[in-house]
């Protein structure tokens, strides 16, 4: 570590980081196809050692959220983890999580194993910091996550976790904690409580917060008291994908992840500033996750950040991109909007409106079409109906004019 880097991967030359994340995917590829029996399933007939281009992921399955729920169900007493997690029971495993759905994830115990480290160095904790981690000890991994990216770093952890404001509030002015770490939400109610009662918290100075948008007028709330609080991203199921720096421009992606933004119900990576969402490969051996679909939006923010630090950056949470709609009773999914525009190569861009009233509703399906053949309008509404099992309107625009906000299906209609 040096005073404005947590370690040199932060600075590497940018093609080289590219070049040595691909030379990485082969071999952890292979090694999610024969340790992992789910992925093995998944990657049937891929050759591993030839996904060595970014464009060659992209022709892998997106495994999202709901089906890795699906599959951890079908195997409940025989594999809980669904058949993704490559070690067992014992020293190889230190704790097992579960986070909603429930989704039961390993910890392999090995150091700082969610790469945490990395994001808490960028918010200002260095060795010899205590942190006060706020985040929930019950079932799910994120105050273990943070706690263990802390003592990575060198620093001493209270494990305050949540609830008990007064119990905190003690703690705080007794123990004299530089950092926090927990949900941004949390933290404003500490300082609003302690200003109440007058107890002395001023101790407080830096953070790191997650789980909740983070909103730039909350962090300056935070700032005019004091504090300097940075975000990260992060997941149960792949540790950090991107951390805050002092530049407070967009998020810097973690140095152990490879991450693609997707067209929302695809596996189709989108131009760079566009909307999607973020689908992740990790690269860890425990738990070798490839092409996960978070159901995250962001977007690529163009140039490097001004702190040095050479990764690409992202814009920050946008939102879910699971925007799946009940339209006359019919489920209406992305990935459907997704499988209509593919039937058509005029169509550069699709986006279904939903509107009208509950139970009185109408779609429309928006297509930006590089060209117009005749009879375009009627195959794609019939393509509508093949596909949804529902009637839809068809509108043709030009190519740049819908939003570009990742919305794949926006539900217009009223609800009074």
């Amino acid at each position: 570590m040096n005073h404005e880097h947590y370690d040199p991967l932060e600075t590497r030359d940018p093609a080289a980081r590219e070049a040595q994340l691909l030379a990485a995917l082969s071999a952890q590829l292979a090694h999610a196809q024969q340790a992992a029996p789910a992925l093995a399933r998944i990657l049937e007939g891929v050759e591993a050692s030839k996904i060595t281009s970014r464009a060659a992921l992209a022709r892998l399955p997106v495994t999202r959220k709901p089906e890795l729920l699906e599959l951890q169900k079908a195997q409940r007493r025989s594999d809980p983890f669904g058949g993704f997690s490559t070690v067992a029971r014992g020293p190889g495993m230190t704790r097992v999580y579960a986070s909603p759905g429930p989704i039961y994830e390993p910890d392999a115990g090995s150091h700082d194993y969610w790469r945490l480290a990395r994001a808490l160095f960028a918010a200002g904790l260095r060795s010899g910091d205590l942190v006060h981690n706020a985040f929930s000890y019950h079932m799910t991994p994120g105050a273990f996550m943070f706690e263990s990216g802390a003592q990575a770093v060198g620093c001493t952890v209270f494990p305050a976790g949540t609830g008990q404001t007064e119990q905190q509030l003690q703690a705080i002015a007794d123990l004299r904690p530089d950092a926090y770490t927990g949900t941004p939400s949390f933290l404003r109610i500490l300082l609003e409580k302690a200003a109440e009662a007058g107890t002395d918290i001023t101790s407080l100075r830096k953070g790191l917060v997650g789980g909740e948008a983070f909103p730039p007028s909350l962090r300056d709330w935070f700032a005019e008291r004091g504090l300097a609080v940075y975000q990260c991203y992060a997941t149960a199921d792949v540790g950090l994908i991107a951390y805050e720096t002092a530049s407070r421009e967009g998020l810097v992606l973690d140095e152990g992840v490879l991450v693609e933004v997707v067209r929302p119900g695809t596996g189709v990576p989108v131009p760079d500033g566009e909307v999607g969402e973020v689908v992740v490969t990790s690269f860890s051996q425990a738990y070798p996750l490839v092409r996960f679909g978070t159901g995250d939006l962001s977007a690529v923010l163009p140039g490097t950040d001004p702190t040095g630090r050479t990764n690409t950056r992202i814009r920050g949470w946008l939102g879910r991109a699971d925007q799946t709609t009940k339209v006359r009773g019919m489920f209406v999914h992305p990935g459907q909007v997704a499988e209509i525009a593919r039937r058509f190569p005029e169509v550069v861009k699709a986006r279904l409106v939903v509107s009208g009233e509950m139970a009185n509703d109408s779609m429309t399906l928006k297509v930006e079409a590089s060209s117009r053949p005749q009879g375009l309008e009627g195959r794609i509404a019939d393509a509508i109906r093949d596909i949804t099992k529902l009637r839809g309107d068809v509108q043709l625009l030009a190519p740049g004019s819908l939003p570009n906000d990742g919305k794949v299906i926006e539900d217009a209609r009223s609800y009074r």
